[in-house]
């Protein structure tokens, strides 16, 4: 929609800025004082109320939808239509922001509306309901080789490697093994209590990782002494040509990988990894041994090599 990629403070954005904030057509992106109605006042408190305070990242959620609307001038609710949204995006992306982040930014605001309209508390059309959000290139999945795995481990010692230890043999977010329990690590399980999708999910563990784990631990925190920047540089210099954005969190992603190519069954990854869509596990499924075999088997030169083979 906008392939300008320049600075926050460049001439370009501020200039963009203060073109829709000034004009009284630009979908509302103006200076006008916070009503009743406004976006800040009404609509983000009346969400917060019912709605964000009983979420992991409600408060987060808050900040950034208070950031999004200082940022649209402090619209008033009917001024939020389809057209404001796609000029906010044009700002956005001026600012330098990627595609990605300004999709977060409609998926929150949109969130917003349908949960005050399903409440009866906003009574208007949903503004951003068929918009459509812009479309991402498909991601890199990076992952560590078994040589890799080899030489992290060898950087590592104490907390930090069975911490990593354990990201590779379950599948689980660094940040929710950070914060395990020795409680919930139980006759060679492991528990995680309230995940990205509320649920926990148990993992089984090898006896000898379990035990390795649990040495010298009866209660309380597992590991006491992690340094995630560390194993992130760790991370980085056993794996320097891994894809932009991702470090740590590509344990996760060689478990997956790691997974599918010995040969197991992607439904049993999608419980492992604690999706609740299969779609969100898909980018997994080529790694397979027989991913698309048929391909081989059925492609029309067999025919053509069975012709010539007989003439």
């Amino acid at each position: 929609m906008c392939d300008h990629k320049v600075e926050t403070g460049s001439a370009f954005a501020k200039s963009l800025r203060r073109s829709l904030k000034r004009s009284s057509t630009s979908v509302g992106l103006s200076r006008r004082r916070t009503t009743k109605s406004g976006l800040r006042s009404l609509l983000i408190d009346l969400w917060w109320n019912h709605h964000g305070q009983h979420l992991k990242d409600g408060v987060k959620r808050a900040q950034k939808l208070r950031v999004m609307a200082e940022k649209m001038g402090q619209p008033k609710a009917s001024q939020i239509t389809r057209t404001f949204f796609a000029d906010y995006r044009v700002l956005r992306f001026a600012e330098g922001k990627k595609a990605k982040t300004v999709n977060l930014d409609q998926e929150m605001l949109g969130g917003v509306f349908s949960v005050l309209i399903e409440l009866g508390h906003y009574h208007g059309e949903h503004p951003l309901k068929v918009m459509k959000k812009m479309k991402l290139p498909a991601q890199e999945m990076g992952f560590l080789t078994q040589a890799e795995i080899v030489a992290l481990q060898e950087r590592l010692d104490g907390d930090h490697l069975k911490a990593v230890r354990l990201c590779l043999a379950t599948g689980a977010r660094w940040g929710k093994v950070a914060k395990l329990r020795r409680e919930e690590v139980i006759g060679n399980k492991v528990t995680y209590l309230n995940t990205k999708n509320n649920k926990n999910r148990t993992v089984p563990i090898s006896p000898e990782l379990c035990k390795e784990l649990t040495s010298g631990v009866t209660s309380g925190p597992l590991f006491k002494d992690l340094n995630y920047p560390y194993v992130r540089l760790c991370v980085k210099d056993v794996a320097s040509g891994l894809p932009a954005g991702q470090a740590v969190h590509v344990l996760r992603h060689t478990f997956a990988s790691h997974f599918m190519m010995n040969g197991c069954n992607i439904l049993a990854l999608q419980r492992i990894l604690g999706h609740s869509s299969i779609l969100q596990i898909m980018a997994y499924a080529h790694f397979a041994p027989d991913y698309l075999e048929d391909a081989v088997r059925f492609n029309p030169l067999v025919n053509v090599k069975e012709s010539v083979a007989h003439a």
